[in-house]
């Protein structure tokens, strides 16, 4: 019977480990065709308060992007015409980003309005990454008040709104 030696256990694990890290780089994710952004959610925002409704996304940066990379949106405008542009700068502070448009008029219940999310290099010469996605209210903005309710840090009724008027 012969007595294993250090050197045949070492040569043994050390191919053992070869094996590991060959498994592991073959049926690893290819960072290179990660998409840029995950976006981690979206969709409209009724302020009541205010008067404001609005739609927009966050999106999370999963493969790295040079600073000064520039996330754009271009989101459907649901009383017509061109679309709403929004863009923002990638900085080295955050990973996440909310993109949202001005307040709208305008929003239609259960009908789906196209968001089209693109990714430039910092000078916007290069697209490098794009995805559309599209997002429904579940109800229109005629629950919305045409101007504010209230106003101020205190929330005081707003005198210009018909609604907070007392008849007398």
């Amino acid at each position: 019977m012969q007595i294993l030696s250090l050197k045949s256990i070492v040569a043994g694990g050390l191919a053992l480990c070869v094996v590991l890290f060959a498994i592991g780089w073959y049926t690893r994710d290819n960072p290179a065709n990660a998409p840029y952004l995950k976006i981690l959610g979206g969709g409209f925002m009724f302020n009541y308060r205010e008067g404001e409704v609005f739609y927009g996304f966050t999106a999370l940066v999963v493969r790295p992007l040079a600073s000064g990379s520039i996330i754009e949106a271009s989101f459907e405008n649901p009383a017509g015409g061109a679309p709403l542009v929004v863009a923002e700068r990638v900085s080295t502070m955050t990973n996440r980003y909310a993109l949202r448009t001005p307040p709208l008029r305008g929003v239609e219940a259960k009908k789906p309005y196209h968001v089209a999310i693109k990714v430039y290099d910092r000078g916007k010469k290069a697209l490098l990454w794009a995805e559309e996605h599209s997002y429904s209210s579940q109800i229109s903005d005629t629950v919305v008040p045409e101007k504010p309710l209230t106003i101020g840090p205190g929330y005081h009724l707003n005198p210009d709104n018909p609604e907070n008027r007392r008849p007398g």
